[in-house]
């Protein structure tokens, strides 16, 4: 078991991406602490998942109950893996240029401020433990033709940021700071969404392998990246795009 007895906070569990990196957590022997904003997603999830989850329902940009949730963790034997994958609204379809400065700003205001005040929570007692490890999810990417998506991809860029410039502040307190690369998910897409067969096609043909990552792949890679496997590990992108993007 890769995690066993390590305690997990996955922020975003309600959402298909969260939910794999719950269930693979889990199933390595992590206990995992659920969060999001609605709670029914969360306790189906719980309930699936059994006596290994813990719920709790709160808005990742408010400060006092990020901070309050990490302390109630981090009582409970400490606070090992925090990963952080939250979506963040975007407007799609519409140039950037043409944009209300509202509608370009609030992924990147969302994707910032979550990620800082997660990520800050976790890392006061990840200090004082003296380990641990942050997960952040969408990396850097090449923008492309004709494809808006107004203020997300900057907001992905900012986070690679932050990444890079935590893994050089926590390093020395043995905290690793890692971001999950996937290029694309096709599970992500919902099976009634209108134009769904084209977005996957398009999707695969981007990769390499001539196939696109699951959610089972992207919680496993996830689990690699949060264990002592992954111990030399930190200030670097994990990449499960089968090849879709290139480092």
């Amino acid at each position: 078991m890769l995690l066993q007895d390590k305690n997990a906070v996955i922020y975003g569990a309600g959402g298909g991406i969260g939910g794999a990196v719950a269930r693979a957590f889990a199933a390595e022997g992590a206990r995992v602490f659920l969060t999001g904003r609605t709670r029914e997603k969360l306790d189906a999830l719980a309930g699936e998942i059994g006596d290994a989850a813990e719920v709790a329902t709160f808005d990742a940009t408010d400060k006092r109950a990020v901070d309050e949730h990490a302390d109630a963790v981090a009582a409970e034997g400490g606070l090992d893996i925090s990963v952080n994958v939250i979506a963040h609204p975007t407007k799609h379809g519409t140039p950037m240029v043409e944009m209300e400065v509202g509608e370009f700003f609030q992924p990147i205001e969302q994707a910032v401020r979550s990620n800082f005040l997660t990520t800050a929570a976790a890392a006061r007692h990840m200090r004082k433990q003296g380990s641990g490890v942050i997960l952040f999810f969408g990396g850097s990417g090449d923008p492309m033709r004709d494809y808006y998506i107004g203020g997300t991809q900057v907001a992905f860029e900012a986070l690679e940021s932050m990444r890079r410039q935590l893994s050089a502040e926590l390093g020395k307190d043995g905290i690793r700071a890692v971001t999950l690369r996937s290029g694309g998910v096709p599970d992500s897409v919902p099976t009634d969404f209108d134009g769904r067969d084209a977005i996957v096609d398009g999707i695969v043909a981007e990769t390499m392998l001539g196939r696109a990552a699951t959610y089972e792949d992207v919680g496993n890679a996830a689990v690699f990246a949060a264990s002592d496997k992954g111990r030399m590990m930190t200030a670097a992108t994990v990449n499960v795009s089968c090849g879709a993007l290139v480092d």
